[in-house]
């Protein structure tokens, strides 16, 4: 038996065996004691180059330290000694998951296995493995095969969990995650998985008590934070999002995916370099990670780096993990809102093709679609949501308003209705919106905005002409308006633009508060919000902001931009609230997921733009009616640039020529000549739109 010499320092017998010096080893390491146990493998391996032993035990010593590249290395170099037991290939295919090296943690998984197949440990392994590279199924054989060995392994109910939730199963997956929790109570993962599923159920309160109850049970456990996270992200409380996500990121400051939500939350506050600089971070820290490609596609698109964002949104499509289907998705919506609609389609099949079941493919395709009676698109999607225990509430919610565009487009109303409420109900049901706070919120809005009051404060803005704003409900025409205005050689379309809403929130209480903006910070105001556009415009001397609730700001943007124009794009009430209703906005729209709330809002929304043409010059504020423009496109378009104060230019006749990206829900209407077959839609509808009408005090005809 081979022998090593007394080091002076360690504390061990002048002669030790290699037996007996790892066996010291592991004994001082689970004592805590890792420096001796370090120094004892480091002895074994000077006498024994190579020796698989301690190697192994260097390798769990570097993980457990957080040094992952270390730990594999000693990991590999291990498992090369020809009897080197399956454990240490099942240890060393668990690191290279943890360092995203997806196919080769394969590879030893499956190697371990082989080597002993009675091995619980390596078969969840090699299950979580595969549950991670998109092989479900595979994964469910091994996670059952754990449970045939282990009946009451917690830890595999959970993996089990994860990977039915994956194949679409979630009844069975809830089942998994609560027989984990019976068996283990203070089992965090379930807990988190729990808030997940529950999220997307709609059940945010439930979920988020699961989430706060993985973290106070292991607070160092990154997916409870980004699961609760993902929660307050749903209710449109991306403030709080932000602060639990930086609290993961306090600890653990290179978790990619923590970073990759990091910047989408980011984005949804509007504060896009930012999360350019959160999404760079996320790849930098995982190259191979398609969250955070994926996050990394949707920042650079929302910065209209779009050939970068395809690129990314490519990228993340080939890499192992649960991004996929979204990455694909996403470079669908790219080419639609670029106007590329064959390429959109091509992209939404191919999608559809690889995951046909997914329920965001086929709403967000809907609108390039023109269904038929005889559809088969329609039996597909009302079978995804008859299929009540694989379907999440979420899911279910996208299939009624695709199944609701559907049923509309054949001139099905009682059927469109049919879904479009049920739809509506499931997304009101997840916010929180008063309605009588509105009403009174715009009120007080034409109350501070006297005529006296904006008198008073006259020319204190920014001298700037560049803005033009286009603002109204949604769904009444500011998009088409955007659109013409946008063809014109001066004129860039920058979109819906959250710049003064970022000055609102920095007001404090609007409308009160603007009482008492000096004339220095009126001035500030707009001087930052032109020296924000001038980045955006491409050269041009003018800039289209088209954020359609700017309406409840026009007061306040006389005083910061008193040579900007808007132009107020009107539409039938009842046509515009129709159109409203059958559509889940991207944007949070609080208002428009009830007949009842959208006709109140309306009104509202009437009476102050009604004040705002009052009180407002009129060369600063312009009216224009969406059927006017469809009646006589010339004169409406030679109307509104003589408002501005441009030359006519043919150009913005064939404004679906137009070259630009579009992000709204009219992104497809936009990219064809105007018709007329929208004015009036609503009286085929009537009998379904009692409580839209009744709101709006109009009597059908």
């Amino acid at each position: 038996m081979m022998s090593m010499t007394r080091n002076p320092t360690a504390p061990a017998q002048e002669n030790l065996s290699i037996p007996e010096a790892l066996q010291r080893a592991n004994a001082h390491w689970n004592a805590g004691q890792a420096d001796i146990a370090e120094m004892l493998c480091q002895r074994v391996l000077a006498a024994w180059p190579g020796h698989p032993d301690a190697l192994h035990l260097l390798g769990l010593m570097a993980h457990a330290y957080g040094n992952l590249d270390a730990a594999i290395a000693n990991l590999r170099q291990a498992c090369m000694a020809p009897r080197a037991p399956a454990v240490y290939s099942s240890n060393l295919a668990e690191m290279c998951r943890q360092r995203g090296l997806l196919a080769e943690g394969e590879t030893h998984a499956r190697r371990a296995v082989q080597m002993d197949t009675t091995q619980p440990g390596a078969w969840n392994n090699l299950g979580i493995i595969l549950q991670e590279s998109g092989q479900y199924e595979e994964s469910k054989r091994c996670l059952e095969r754990v449970l045939t060995l282990q009946p009451h392994n917690a830890e595999a109910y959970n993996n089990l969990g994860n990977t039915c939730k994956r194949l679409g199963e979630l009844t069975q997956a809830e089942r998994n995650w609560q027989r984990a929790l019976s068996l283990k109570p203070n089992y965090a993962e379930p807990h988190s998985n729990l808030s997940n599923l529950l999220s997307s159920q709609g059940e945010y309160d439930k979920a988020a008590e699961h989430a706060r109850r993985a973290i106070e049970l292991n607070p160092r456990f990154a997916d409870a934070y980004i699961n609760l996270a993902g929660v307050e992200t749903a209710r449109n409380r991306h403030g709080e999002a932000l602060r639990w996500l930086d609290a993961l990121l306090s600890f653990a400051p290179q978790h990619a995916v923590g970073l990759a939500s990091r910047a989408l939350t980011l984005k949804k506050l509007d504060q896009l370099e930012a999360a350019l600089d959160a999404a760079d971070r996320a790849i930098a820290a995982a190259p191979e990670n398609a969250e955070a490609h994926n996050a990394h596609g949707q920042i650079l698109q929302a910065l209209g780096r779009t050939e970068a964002a395809l690129a990314a949104y490519d990228k993340a499509a080939k890499l192992p993990g649960t991004a996929v289907e979204q990455a694909l998705i996403n470079r669908a919506i790219l080419f639609m809102e670029q106007g590329e609609s064959e390429q959109a389609r091509a992209a939404f099949d191919h999608a559809s093709s690889l995951f046909p079941n997914s329920a965001m493919a086929w709403f967000n395709s809907a609108d390039l679609h023109k269904f038929t009676k005889d559809d088969p698109a329609i039996a597909t999607m009302t079978a995804m949501l008859n299929n009540q225990s694989n379907t999440s509430q979420n899911d279910k919610m996208l299939l009624h308003f695709a199944l609701g565009k559907a049923y509309l487009d054949i001139g099905d109303s009682k059927q469109a209705f049919a879904h479009l409420n049920a739809g509506n109900q499931m997304k009101r049901q997840s916010i929180e919106y008063d309605p009588a706070n509105t009403t009174a919120w715009m009120q007080e809005i034409a109350e501070v905005f006297s005529p006296a009051f904006l008198k008073e404060r006259e020319g204190q803005g920014a001298t700037s002409t560049m803005p033009i704003f286009v603002l109204g409900m949604p769904r009444s025409g500011t998009t088409l308006t955007e659109q013409v205005l946008a063809s014109h050689p001066s004129i860039h379309g920058a979109g819906e633009l959250g710049n003064i809403q970022s000055i609102i929130n920095q007001i404090g209480n609007y409308p009160r508060d603007a009482a008492n903006l000096s004339p220095a910070t009126l001035k500030e105001l707009g001087e930052r919000y032109i020296a924000d556009i001038t980045k955006l415009a491409n050269g041009k001397p003018y800039v289209v902001d088209k954020m359609p609730i700017n309406f409840a700001y026009a007061g306040l943007i006389r005083l910061i931009l008193p040579n900007a124009h808007i132009i107020h794009s009107r539409r039938d009430p009842v046509d515009t609230c129709l159109s409203c209703y059958s559509k889940l906005f991207t944007a949070e729209q609080s208002f428009t997921y009830d007949l009842t709330e959208l006709g109140t809002f309306h009104r509202d929304y009437q009476k102050l733009t009604a004040y705002w043409g009052e009180v407002l010059p009129k060369d600063f504020f312009l009216d224009v009616d969406y059927e006017a423009m469809v009646e006589d496109l010339e004169g409406q378009a030679r109307r509104m640039l003589d408002f501005i104060g441009l030359p006519w230019d043919p150009a913005c006749l064939n404004f679906y020529e137009t070259k630009r990206t579009v992000r709204t829900a009219s992104v497809n209407q936009v990219r064809r000549p105007v018709y007329k077959s929208s004015s009036g839609r609503w009286r085929k509808h009537a009998e379904q739109l009692g409580p839209l009408l009744k709101a709006l005090d109009i009597q059908p005809a």
